[in-house]
C-alpha cells in the first residue's frame, strides 16, 4: 500500500513558477513509476509527465514539454514537478500517481494504482 500526499500548489501569475511535491509512504518507493496528472474544471484528467521507477527516463505531454520538469528523490520518497513559464491553461488540480514497476510510458489513468488527493494550481493572466 502506498499513500501519496501532494503539496506546493497555489496561485501564480502567468509566466511564473511553482514546484509541486508528492511525498509517498512505504519502503518500496523506488519500485514505483511516478506520474503527474491534472484535471481542469469540466475536463477529463489528463497526463502531464512520468518518471520511470528504474533509471531516470521521463516522458512529457506536448503541452508542457520544455516548461515542466519531473524529478524524484528516492531517499526522501518524494517526486517533484517543477513548473516554469506557467500559462492560464495550466490551471487545474494536479494529482500524483504511482504505478508499481510501471513502464513509464502509460498516459492512462487506469495504469496507476495509487493516487494522491490533489493540489490546486491557479495561473492568473
Amino acid at each position: 500500500q502506498v499513500q501519496l500526499v501532494e503539496s506546493g500548489g497555489g496561485l501564480v501569475q502567468a509566466g511564473g513558477s511553482l514546484r509541486l511535491s508528492c511525498a509517498a509512504s512505504g519502503r518500496t518507493f523506488s519500485s514505483y513509476t511516478m506520474a503527474w496528472f491534472r484535471q481542469a474544471p469540466g475536463k477529463e484528467r489528463e497526463f502531464v509527465t512520468a518518471i520511470r521507477w528504474s533509471g531516470s527516463a521521463t516522458v512529457y505531454a506536448d503541452s508542457v514539454k520544455g516548461r515542466f520538469t519531473i524529478s524524484r528523490d528516492n531517499a526522501k520518497n518524494t517526486v517533484y514537478l517543477q513548473m516554469n513559464s506557467l500559462k492560464p491553461e495550466d490551471t487545474a488540480v494536479y494529482y500524483c500517481a504511482a504505478d508499481y514497476l510501471g513502464s513509464g510510458s502509460s498516459y492512462y489513468t487506469f495504469a496507476y494504482e495509487y493516487w494522491g488527493q490533489g493540489t490546486q494550481v491557479t495561473v492568473s493572466s
